[in-house]
Formats: C-alpha cells, structure tokens, sequence
C-alpha cells in the first residue's frame, strides 16, 4: 500500500467518510520567518486540524524536535481528535516539507493508518479544490499510542549503522555552509552520503515516481539489505528520506532522530568537511 495518496482520491475520501486530516505546516529556521499557524489561519484543506511540530516534541530536551514520551504524545494526539482506528492524513503548506515528520511519528507511535497528500496544500489548491479559514477544533479523541520497535535510531545507533542518509544541503554536509542554529557546526558523520531532500521531490512537490525514487537511493549507496539511518539537521527532512524508503518498499531504515544538532554537539571532535 502506498504511503501517499493524491488530491483527487483525498478529495473523494473526504466526501465518503470521517478523516482526521492534520496540517503539519512547518518553516526551516534560517528561512524568512513565516508563522505557519497564521497560515493555517487563512487558508487549510476543509476540517483540518493544525499540529504543530514545535510543540509535538520533549519540550525538556536540549534538542530541537525530539520525540516526546508516549504517554505526551498520546495526549496530543487526543486532543487533535485522533480515535482507535482513524483513517489520518497529513499535509503542509509546502509540498512536502514537515508532514512525512509527522507521517513518520505516528508510524513510530505505532499508527499505520496515516498517508502523506502527495503535493500538499500547492497542489491542492492549484487544482482548484475548496479550502477553509479559521480553527478547527475537533472533539478530544481515545487514541492509544503502542511504540513500535525499529524506527527509531539513537546516537550510538546512527554511530554504528551501514548507511547514513543525510537530508540537509550538500553545503551544509560539506562544511560550506553554516548550519541555521547557533553553535551548531556543519559537516558530516564518517559513515554518511549526501542526499538533499529536494533531491527526492518533483517540481510541483510531490514525491519522485518509485523507479527515480530507487535510482536515486541505490546511487546514495542503498543495497536490497542495507539497514540505513535517516538524519538531517533536527529529524525532520530525515522523514523524507524516510517516506521515500518505505514508498519503495525498503525495510530496513531508521530515523536518527537527534540527527545533525545532537552529533555535532555530542561528538564534534569527530565532525567531517568535504565529501
């Protein structure tokens, strides 16, 4: 089955039955600042409910975006109306940006029933489809958060893995350029390939066709059995890498989820530059 599912069969959907749609609508740090509930605000794809990945994350770790518990996580989810068994969709307001961040949390938080709208709001809206204002703000759901192993890398994990996928820019893995948050250094894990996430996206924001998408994976140094570690600078365009993984029916992947900010912080001595 595929992890994403396009504007016309949504749109339908929609029509058909109840779906929790989630905006996950999200800016990178060193970009123009935009509020993207503001965004939200004005216009959103009809009964979305916007999730905010600054807030969805340990807001007691020294990390940017890390996983919360699953008992926080499980709470949120409530409360953006998430029951037992929703058919759940997330978006953002970019293409494809944030929303596999969160396709791939509700993946580790053990929801399968989550896909990516493949081309986001652009799409949606180019097509001329119907979008709403204001709030939405849907009864509290019963969902129950069950963590499933294996996607989830640690520090150590990443250290030791085959294969690091690095979404960030090919400046930033080089050292060329700086990385957005402060005190952070650029460069790269000795054990990691470049692979920008734009890479991965067409024009237009959607995801490559499955056959550029393995072109391109087995050109980064994937093999039918290589267990590969996402990572990116706060675990978020890691999840395009990962999304783009399990839509080619890869099964051995992981996300680092401290990803750049925590190894060059934790291990700087151990920072690489250039290729």
């Amino acid at each position: 089955m595929s992890h994403l599912v396009s504007t016309v069969a949504l749109e339908a959907a929609i029509a058909a039955r109840p779906l929790r749609i989630l905006d996950a609508s999200w800016h990178l740090p060193n970009k123009t600042r935009r509020d993207a509930h503001e965004d939200y605000l004005v216009a959103h794809l009809p009964g979305a409910v916007f999730a905010d990945i600054d807030v969805l994350c340990d807001q007691a770790s020294d990390l940017p975006h890390m996983l919360p518990s699953a008992k926080d996580f499980q709470a949120s989810m409530r409360l953006l109306g998430l029951n037992e068994g929703s058919s759940v969709v997330v978006y953002d307001s970019l293409g494809l940006l944030s929303a596999a961040r969160l396709w791939w949390m509700l993946k580790a938080f053990g929801h399968d029933d989550v896909r990516v709208l493949d081309g986001g709001l652009p799409k949606w809206r180019c097509e001329g489809r119907a979008v709403a204002s204001g709030e939405v703000k849907p009864p509290c759901g019963n969902w129950t958060a069950r963590p499933a192993p294996g996607l989830i890398a640690s520090l150590e994990e990443a250290c030791a893995a085959e294969l690091v996928l690095d979404a960030r820019s090919s400046a930033r893995f080089r050292g060329e350029a700086p990385e957005p948050r402060p005190g952070i250094v650029s460069g790269h894990m000795p054990n990691a390939r470049s692979l920008p996430f734009d890479q991965l996206l067409q024009a237009n924001g959607q995801l490559r066709p499955q056959s550029e998408l393995r072109a391109i994976l087995r050109a980064s140094g994937l093999q039918s059995k290589t267990k590969v570690v996402t990572s990116c600078g706060s675990g978020v365009t890691a999840a395009i890498i990962s999304l783009a993984l399990a839509e080619t029916g890869h099964p051995r992947h992981a996300l680092y989820d401290g990803s750049w900010t925590e190894y060059a912080m934790r291990c700087p001595a151990a920072v690489i530059t250039g290729e």
